[in-house]
């Protein structure tokens, strides 16, 4: 029998291997900065789905997947809805809240504060997704907090 899967807001890109979910409110940015990370001239971080998430619970482990019915579709605010390659069954190991550059706390609390997704804790961290920097804080984050 299959594992049923949760499906959750919010946008999740994956870099080598493992999956970030990019969470905020409407307009936060979450497809903006999903959009400059699969975009780079690398072709380093790659789509696994924007706007739904289905996060299903394997072992100790949750695995982020597209609904199918957006699987590989991105909006970009002002042009519609583009059609990109994706990926899928990526293990998430952080969660990115995205806030205004403000809300930044400039030194994180260590270790960071943790959500339960499924039975799941994950490490949470807040990012300003319009900042120039974003996409290697991102990295960054994954390289130092990912479980």
């Amino acid at each position: 029998m299959p594992i049923e899967a949760i499906n959750t807001h919010g946008t999740c890109v994956a870099f080598k291997g493992q999956a970030v979910l990019l969470r905020g409110e409407p307009g936060a940015g979450k497809s903006d900065l999903a959009l400059r990370l699969i975009e780079t001239p690398y072709k380093s971080w790659q789509l696994v789905s924007d706007d739904r998430v289905l996060l299903q619970r394997r072992g100790s482990q949750l695995w982020a997947m597209p609904p199918p019915a957006i699987a590989g579709k991105l909006e970009v605010r002002g042009i519609g809805i583009v059609d990109v390659a994706f990926v899928e069954n990526v293990p998430l190991v952080l969660i990115a809240q995205l806030v205004k550059a403000e809300q930044v706390p400039r030194l994180p609390a260590e270790p960071l504060p943790k959500e339960c997704l499924a039975g799941v804790f994950l490490p949470v961290f807040k990012l300003d997704p319009f900042a120039s920097s974003a996409p290697l804080k991102l990295r960054l984050a994954l390289e130092r907090w990912a479980r």
